[in-house]
């Protein structure tokens, strides 16, 4: 399993089926205390709507309500990124899982101490579950 982070995404990728990431994303989400909201297959939605795409493409949208919470009543801005999302789709023989990189964001609430630590907790979770879905 590889890990990089660019400006815009965190990602792992690995030699495992996507189907096989994909079928594990509820369990390594409940494991990691998050819920999954909403998920997309872009490669269908894409096909119905007469613009097929080559590769599979799925992006769930997780929440772990008690950050979502506390992060809405202080930044309520926040909004604009949430819920988290994460990306899983093929590119180059391997599967690829794929998230915003929020550590710029985290930044701009380092000045509440509390909810940065417990934010960042919260990314250092999410990057789990990631890893989870790729072991």
């Amino acid at each position: 399993m590889t890990q990089t982070t660019d400006t815009f995404t965190y990602q792992v990728s690995g030699t495992k089926p996507i189907a096989a990431a994909i079928a594990l994303v509820g369990a390594a989400a409940e494991q990691y205390k998050f819920s999954v909201l909403h998920s997309y297959d872009f490669f269908e939605i894409l096909q119905t709507k007469g613009f097929p795409i080559e590769r599979k493409v799925h992006v769930f949208e997780i929440c772990r309500a008690p950050m979502a919470s506390k992060m809405l009543t202080v930044f309520p801005g926040f909004a604009t990124f949430m819920p988290c999302r994460i990306a899983v789709y093929e590119e180059n023989g391997k599967t690829v899982v794929s998230t915003m990189n929020m550590e710029p964001l985290l930044k701009t609430i380092e000045g509440d101490p509390e909810l940065f630590k417990e934010a960042s907790a919260m990314y250092q979770s999410i990057q789990s579950v990631m890893s989870a879905l790729l072991a």
